[in-house]
């Protein structure tokens, strides 16, 4: 392991001992996650995302650049599926008007910044919120890829908003039912109602529901 200098060492301490540190804020938590991801450490780099999540408030619209390049530097969902949502897309909550880099991000080459374009509204369209039509349009212009992480982010965000707006799920589906792959469909259909279920070609059950049903008929025996 690569030993870690002094302000990586700060950094890891700084993101495990939120407790000890009620209160306290960090205004410049660029330099200590760009240190961390010089490192191939996996504990640094979580830790660099942990910081970046917990002083997200100080980030603005001005970070994104550099915020993006760390994914292009993450390769590997455990990085991506938590600096998309949870710090990209709160700069995005409190700034709609970047909306727009994810437009441009869903055509970069990276596949992770695609999947991250995706997954940086997951928790604002899981609330009720976001812009599920612009999601919509970056998400059609990627059914036609092959690439597992992409076709998981896709059904991943429907199936999440199919929670509490079911239809908008179903009509996404519906409508580009010819194109979505096997993958998309299944997991963005997993919690959809039996009827919307049936008229996607799929069974009214999902599979999820039986296995979910044997295991608490084991559990009583």
């Amino acid at each position: 392991m690569p030993q870690a200098s002094t302000t990586a060492r700060y950094a890891h301490g700084f993101a495990l001992s939120a407790r000890a540190r009620r209160g306290f804020v960090l205004h410049a938590p660029a330099p200590i996650a760009e240190t961390l991801y010089a490192t191939d450490v996996h504990e640094l780099r979580a830790a660099a995302i942990g910081v970046l999540e917990r002083e997200r408030k100080t980030l603005d619209a001005r970070d994104l650049p550099w915020l993006i390049a760390i994914v292009r530097k993450s390769k590997s969902w455990a990085y991506v599926d938590w600096i998309a949502p949870k710090v990209i897309g709160d700069v995005i909550a409190r700034d709609p008007r970047a909306r727009k880099r994810l437009e441009v991000w869903a055509m970069d080459r990276n596949f992770w910044v695609r999947r991250a374009a995706l997954l940086a509204e997951h928790d604002a369209l899981r609330a009720g919120g976001g812009d599920f039509a612009l999601w919509s349009r970056l998400a059609a212009s990627m059914l036609e890829e092959r690439e597992f992480f992409i076709r998981k982010a896709i059904g991943w965000v429907l199936r999440e908003v199919s929670k509490k707006r079911p239809e908008l799920t179903y009509d996404f589906l519906r409508r580009h039912r010819l194109r979505v792959s096997r993958l998309s469909l299944l997991e963005g259909a997993k919690y959809l109602p039996a009827h919307k279920r049936k008229a996607l070609g799929l069974p009214a059950e999902a599979a999820w529901v039986a296995r979910e049903a044997s295991r608490k008929a084991a559990g009583r025996r």
